[in-house]
């Protein structure tokens, strides 16, 4: 979820227009039918940039990769498609979407790719991981489930280009790999404080903290309520300036796209406190082009707040 003092209809304006110029930026209008793009790459197409991010990885020089939502002010919540969007979409070979509730307008966007094969991150979460989308749908933050999606993207591109098969199999290797190291890094973070308790002012990191063995001591009704966008209990809001100011956390992991007086009280009043504020996103960060540098960053902020 992003929000901040704007309306939701004109983050959707502000998201329109971004990935208008984003759009066609990248095709530019020299795509051909049939999912092949310029210089015989192919289309694929991800909801947001996270996703595409993994597309990339996997496809490399093979495919030529559009991001509906790559703007970190975008939210997917209110998104508004337009016409390029579609066009993007219907000459698409494959989509990838996030799925579980958190990008809807790209589930009505890629039936529109009724030639393309369809992959919902949300849908791989479900088979063998410990994510799921009913609890928490920010699934890119589990390791598990972007490893298993790479794979995915290998195998839907191995079909669809058999030549270079073994080149994208051995790409989302190589990706997988770097992701082992996240995960490990995580886990390590965590271990040296165990029982370790954070403030987050919304589960975006959810499956980070959770590898990391990180208790998220935020109140439910705290949590439920920024989710939801209604007003937080006065109680549940007192509770968790007792718990920073008390020092009974160790930081506050911060959802820096989600900007509230609440939250902004929040963050304020950790600073106050001497406590470390971990932030977190939800998409790529401006100058940010890749996934593992991202999480690299999100995760060495982690360990640095949780061992300072």
């Amino acid at each position: 979820m992003f929000r901040d003092s704007r309306s939701p209809r004109l983050l959707g304006l502000v998201s329109a227009a971004s990935a208008l110029a984003f759009v066609l930026a990248g095709c530019g209008g020299g795509n051909t039918a049939g999912g092949s793009g310029t210089g015989g790459k192919l289309d694929v197409v991800a909801s947001t940039d996270v996703w595409g991010s993994v597309l990339a990885a996997v496809g490399g020089d093979q495919v030529q990769v559009t991001s509906i939502i790559h703007d970190p002010g975008a939210d997917p919540h209110s998104y508004e498609t337009t016409p390029q969007d579609a066009l993007a979409a219907q000459k698409a070979a494959l989509t990838l979407g996030n799925g579980g509730g958190y990008d809807d307008f790209f589930t009505k966007l890629a039936d529109q790719a009724s030639n393309a094969k369809k992959l919902v991150a949300c849908d791989t979460a479900a088979i063998g991981s410990s994510a799921r989308c009913d609890e928490n749908e920010h699934v890119w933050y589990s390791f598990a489930t972007v490893e298993k999606v790479a794979d995915q993207v290998a195998t839907e591109l191995g079909r669809l280009r058999p030549a270079n098969a073994q080149t994208f199999t051995a790409n989302a290797t190589a990706f997988k790999a770097k992701v082992a190291d996240l995960q490990t890094k995580t886990e390590q973070a965590g271990a040296a404080k165990p029982g370790t308790k954070v403030i987050a002012t919304e589960p975006v990191a959810h499956y980070l903290l959770e590898t990391a063995k990180v208790t998220d001591a935020t109140p439910r009704e705290f949590s439920e309520a920024v989710e939801e966008e209604s007003d937080v209990p006065a109680a549940a809001l007192a509770e968790v300036n007792s718990l920073i100011e008390g020092k009974q956390v160790t930081a506050v992991v911060n959802n820096a796209q989600t900007v509230t007086p609440v939250t902004r009280q929040v963050v304020d009043n950790a600073k106050k406190a001497g406590l470390p504020v971990v932030d977190v996103t939800e998409t790529l960060p401006a100058g940010t082009t890749d996934y593992i540098s991202w999480m690299t960053s999100e995760v060495n902020a982690l360990s640095g707040a949780l061992n300072s």
